[in-house]
């Protein structure tokens, strides 16, 4: 029972918390489905990584705030609805609710088949329409045990790097989240290795005692 006890308390802790978040409100305010949204919005802001226009992948994108807040910044009124000026895939091993003009695949990023599907959603004819932009969300069903949780999220990590080096126009942008902790550094390297740019940040809608920071890389190498 004591146990049970201090799981309420808890939890009772964690919704207060919740249902106080400034970007919780904010994200019910302006129509998101959640807080998420502000980080890319800040990533977005910070490096000016979207554009009306673009071509732009966002992985992970389940339950759809990222993919809302893309959709936002290539329509040319900034509308959740109507015209778009760009393309945007969404890809998610959890299913999502439509959201108007985004191009959803569901499945495990991970699986040659589901990367096919990705390519697919690219294909123009007989040729596949380079991507401005890739952003990743991502993050593994944590176990507990760091070096089994750091090897997952590496892996993740590594995927969206080869996926962004195959399909990336040039100049284009990969922007991750990833854990500080066992494995940070090998991933920095290799944005590094990369990308001619590589910047992290730890976007003001993170929470402080969360882990998760986010790097970008800019213009391959």
């Amino acid at each position: 029972m004591k146990v049970k006890t201090q799981s309420k308390k808890v939890n009772k802790a964690w919704l207060n918390q919740h249902v106080n978040d400034p970007y919780v409100k904010l994200a019910q305010k302006e129509g998101y489905r959640a807080r998420a949204a502000y980080k890319l919005k800040e990533l977005d802001e910070t490096f000016r990584l979207v554009r009306p226009g673009q071509c732009v992948v966002d992985l992970g994108c389940a339950p759809g705030a990222w993919s809302q807040y893309l959709r936002r910044r290539l329509a040319p009124n900034g509308a959740a609805t109507g015209a778009l000026n760009g393309v945007i895939i969404g890809l998610d091993l959890l299913p999502m609710e439509p959201i108007d003009g985004v191009t959803f695949i569901q499945g495990d990023f991970r699986e040659d088949a589901v990367l096919a599907q990705l390519q697919d959603a690219l294909r123009v004819g007989d040729t596949l329409r380079p991507v401005d932009v890739v952003v990743s969300d991502m993050a593994p069903n944590l176990s507990g045990v760091e070096g089994v949780d750091a090897a997952r999220i590496s892996h993740l990590v590594e995927l969206a790097v080869a996926f962004a080096s195959e399909h990336l126009k040039p100049d284009g942008a990969l922007a991750v989240k990833l854990f500080n902790g066992s494995g940070y550094n090998d991933l920095v390297q290799l944005f590094r290795n990369t990308f001619k740019v590589v910047k992290p940040l730890k976007p003001k809608s993170s929470r402080d005692k969360s882990s998760e920071t986010f790097l970008v890389g800019m213009g391959l190498k």
